[in-house]
């Protein structure tokens, strides 16, 4: 595996001194903007049915110029990286300019830190011994249980490096691994058959996550859940107390309030958020953080999209709205500070504010005593899909694993739970909060607007009152 030179724009032969040049004149007169460079790396793999059913490896690189004018933007992207290509898009931005006489905004903070390490994950192992993997953990899990009768593994890693040119000259570089393993079991009994799955991952080579007791153990977990689900009974319906787990169902928290927190939603007046900064919005106890440091973690990035170096921004702190997720875009309209948060899919697609690791901290319950103070109610472990309407905060989701609280006891697992409610009314029926606060494995994926980055959730365990829950029981 051949890595590409880190330094994109010496190496594409267009020269920093004339990158500096076409993008200052392609900005004069702007609010803000800048040329964002990326090459990236990618490799796929998925074993199923007992064969490699699919192998991807694709390289692509391009650029992304952007100029900001107010609430406008012009944008213009190719996937060659050449003089004449910056100069067409230069032509294709200046429209939005049009009239127009601005200050360009200041260059961000500069950063001299890194919170994961330069290593390109695709090399090591080779793909052989990348197969051979695979075989193992599809063959281990065949032979745990006579029950299992379908198993799926994947690995997947991309190699990400980009520079990001403002049209003062500031220049930002950033180098991004990033790694996942996904492990799906079927187990069976007669016409029944549920499904279980575990991943993990982060910005780190493979090394780390497909050691032979990582990997066993997330077999015996993802065959764990499926004999559960095996066993589970239809899920009542009704008004109920829940308990969430830690970690991985902290998924219901980043959808359902953690987007009605983005700069752009509260700017529009299209969050449910809104125009509540300063006031109470969940219960005391609640802190919710939206991390983008946390070393190797998926959704960290040394710099953002933008080049605003990550921060740690409290959203929430005891029930009390204190902060939005900004781009530098947002953040100037509303008269606040960028916070890291300018995040964009690809070369080919705009900035915009995206969450990173998303967490609700610690309180001071044990989480047996969260539970043992349920007399009927419903212990959500893991979640699968979910909608969510940012402007109401309407939410549903699906338990993927769950269990009913019965006079302060776990009882039987249940099946077809959905969880359904409105984030911002949710957050104020938190009534216990666990000391156990954890993050997810590092498999989340983010979409919106029709781009996906990754992400991390975390959260510990906790009580809601009153929540709908919506059940096949009858």
């Amino acid at each position: 595996m051949t890595d590409m030179p880190i330094d994109l724009i010496e190496a594409s032969g267009l020269g920093l001194e004339t990158a500096k040049k076409i993008t200052s004149d392609a900005l004069s007169g702007a609010d803000d903007g800048e040329l964002f460079v990326e090459y990236r790396q990618s490799e796929s793999l998925v074993f199923d049915n007992g064969r490699l059913k699919s192998a991807n490896y694709d390289t692509t690189q391009g650029f992304g110029l952007r100029a900001v004018v107010g609430e406008a933007a012009g944008y213009a992207h190719s996937g060659e990286i050449s003089k004449a290509a910056l100069k067409r898009a230069t032509d294709a931005v200046q429209a939005v300019k049009s009239g127009h006489s601005g200050t360009y905004a200041s260059a961000p903070a500069r950063t001299n830190n890194s919170l994961y390490s330069d290593i390109n994950p695709l090399g090591q192992p080779s793909f052989e011994d990348k197969v051979k993997l695979l075989q193992q953990i599809d063959a281990y899990a065949r032979a745990k249980d006579p029950r299992v009768r379908q198993v799926s593994v994947s690995l997947a890693g991309n190699w990400q490096v980009v520079q990001i040119l403002r049209a003062d000259g500031h220049l930002v570089r950033d180098v991004r691994p990033l790694v996942r393993l996904g492990i799906s079991v079927v187990a069976g009994e007669g016409d029944r058959q549920e499904s279980g799955f575990f991943g993990c991952g982060g910005r780190e080579g493979f090394e780390r996550f497909i050691t032979a007791e990582n990997w066993e153990a997330g077999v015996e977990e993802a065959l764990r859940q499926a004999l559960v689900n095996l066993e589970a009974q239809p899920a009542p319906a009704g008004t109920m107390d829940v308990v969430l787990g830690a970690g991985w169902p902290g998924i219901l928290l980043h959808e359902a309030v953690g987007h009605g927190l983005e700069g752009d939603f509260n700017r529009k007046k299209t969050s449910a958020f809104a125009g509540l900064m300063g006031e109470r919005v969940a219960s005391p106890g609640v802190t919710i953080v939206d991390d983008g440091t946390l070393t190797d973690r998926r959704g960290s990035l040394t710099v953002d999209d933008e080049g605003t170096p990550a921060s740690r921004t409290t959203l929430i702190e005891d029930g009390i709205l204190t902060g939005y997720m900004q781009d530098r875009q947002n953040a100037r309209l509303m008269g606040m500070e960028p916070t890291g948060n300018g995040r964009r899919q690809s070369f080919a697609h705009i900035p915009m504010p995206r969450m990173t690791n998303t967490v609700m901290m610690s309180g001071d319950k044990d989480p047996g005593e969260i539970l043992e103070s349920v007399k009927d109610g419903i212990y959500a472990v893991s979640f699968g899909g979910g909608q969510v309407d940012i402007t109401s905060g309407k939410f549903v989701f699906s338990c993927t694993e769950a269990y009913k609280i019965e006079n302060g006891k776990v009882g039987a697992p249940v099946k077809g739970a959905m969880l359904i409610g409105n984030g911002p009314d949710a957050l104020t029926r938190v009534s216990m909060i666990g000391n156990d606060m954890k993050l997810d494995p590092g498999i989340g994926t983010c979409g919106k607007q029709g781009q996906g980055v990754p992400v991390g959730v975390g959260q510990p365990s906790m009580l809601l009152n009153g929540l709908t829950v919506g059940g096949t029981a009858v």
